[in-house]
């Protein structure tokens, strides 16, 4: 008669161990993953806030709407749009503009050519959204300041200037947002603006209140200054 071969009790209670062990490995990498992700992105807007303040100690004068930055720097672009408003000690324009000639774009020109930040102070030849030019963060959104109100309507917010990006998914604005202010998105000086393609857009109403189970959502994260 035959004997019957298996897994004896012990050598399944190793193996759902081991599976165990692995399955907590990968998780736990993912949260390391994810918090490094959380870290850059507040990294990102304490340092563009930073060269703001930076710029205006060393030139007496905001990036972008600098009206010296042709002499201050050799290649430097004066801002010629919005309309008059170059010297006026707002960085006008949208945040994630591609015009060229606005003030919002021509911010990064010059903190790159102060030293402030890297990348290329070669502007673009023409309104190309995709260009090396625009700063990313770490998920690949747009990163970007501006002294203009960023949202309109029934809420009004506030501020010297703001620092937004965008495509940044929802798990990542709750985490962000209890790492650098109060943890809620629709108060306090973090706050959502709204969800596109892309979370690229600010919208009118209420501040959205990112919760669990808008966790994939892509949005557009703002900070006042």
């Amino acid at each position: 008669m035959k004997r019957q071969s298996g897994f004896t009790l012990v050598e399944i209670a190793i193996v759902l161990v081991i599976i165990g062990l692995l399955l907590g490995g990968v998780l736990k990498g993912q949260e390391l993953i994810n918090s490094a992700k959380v870290k850059n992105f507040a990294s990102d807007i304490r340092n563009i806030s930073t060269m703001v303040y930076a710029y205006q100690d060393r030139f007496r004068a905001l990036p972008g709407d600098d009206p010296r930055a042709n002499t201050n720097f050799t290649g430097g672009t004066l801002a010629t749009t919005p309309a008059a408003s170059i010297g006026n000690a707002r960085i006008n324009g949208t945040w994630n503009s591609t015009a060229i000639t606005d003030e919002t774009v021509l911010f990064w020109q010059h903190v790159r050519l102060a030293g402030l930040a890297s990348g290329t102070s070669v502007l673009p030849a023409a309104a190309t959204p995709g260009d090396v030019y625009y700063p990313r963060n770490a998920d690949g959104g747009r990163l970007g300041v501006t002294g203009d109100a960023v949202f309109t309507g029934a809420a009004v917010w506030a501020a010297n200037f703001f620092v937004c990006m965008s495509g940044v998914q929802g798990r990542f604005v709750r985490q962000l947002d209890t790492t650098l202010d109060d943890g809620d998105s629709s108060t306090g000086t973090v706050r959502v603006l709204g969800t596109a393609a892309g979370g690229e857009f600010a919208t009118s109403g209420t501040f959205h209140t990112v919760v669990p189970a808008d966790d994939a959502v892509l949005f557009t994260v703002c900070q006042a200054n």
